[in-house]
């Protein structure tokens, strides 16, 4: 009996820590990710690409609209690079449509910096672009 004590307060620290992991994941697993887009403002965004100037508006309902500009399917699987509270880069590939790598710099709540590169439907594609925030959508 006294050897059974003694192997169960051995093993309690171990036993203890795994509990503590095992219930940790989930909260690990709740963190926000893509900080710096959850920071933006819903709303009536412009889009100005600087290789023509031509412009583009998006309502947002929230930032990762931003990631695929190109590629407005949905199913697209995605690869967070970089998540900093001012910095995003995601991976993403559309089965059958492509991919893109994009780098987005949140300046402000209603200012961001754009980059992003890929193929689309077997055509390359590569732009960079100030996004800013211009409204409610609707109005």
């Amino acid at each position: 009996m006294r050897i059974l004590g003694k192997i169960d307060r051995n093993w309690m620290p171990r036993i203890a820590a795994a509990l503590l992991c095992i219930f940790s994941i989930p909260a690990l697993a709740q963190q926000p990710e893509l900080a710096a887009l959850d920071k933006l403002k819903p709303g009536n965004w412009e889009i100005r690409f600087r290789s023509d100037n031509t412009r583009q508006r998006i309502c947002l309902r929230d930032g990762r609209e931003l990631i695929q500009l190109r590629h407005t399917a949905s199913g697209c699987s995605r690869f967070v690079v970089e998540d900093t509270a001012d910095r995003v880069t995601v991976q993403y590939t559309c089965r059958g449509h492509g991919y893109g790598r994009t780098h987005i710099r949140r300046e402000s709540a209603q200012i961001a910096q754009i980059e992003s590169q890929g193929i689309v439907d077997g055509l390359p594609f590569q732009f960079s672009a100030e996004a800013r925030w211009v409204g409610r959508c609707g109005g």
